[in-house]
């Protein structure tokens, strides 16, 4: 009976172990962590949560502003190519 079980019980792992999968690739999770930094999830802390804390605010919003500009000449350069 035990034997029954435990073979049971391991199917049933091993056939509900694909449900966890993501449908996103390792490159998309890298680029949404690439974009998250970028817009400032850096400067979240335990106390600020969901909020950037104020102390960085300002270095949020410049590296805001470059990483907008950035994106803008390369789809610039993109455009003219």
């Amino acid at each position: 009976m035990k034997k029954l079980a435990v073979t049971a019980t391991s199917l049933a792992v091993l056939a509900s172990s694909g449900v966890f999968a993501q449908s996103k690739t390792r490159a998309e999770v890298y680029q949404e962590l690439i974009e998250a930094q970028n817009n400032g999830l850096n400067y979240v802390t335990e106390t600020s949560y969901p909020d950037v804390n104020p102390i960085f605010t300002t270095q949020v919003a410049r590296l805001k502003q470059e990483y907008l500009a950035e994106r803008r000449q390369v789809s610039m350069q993109n455009t003219i190519d």
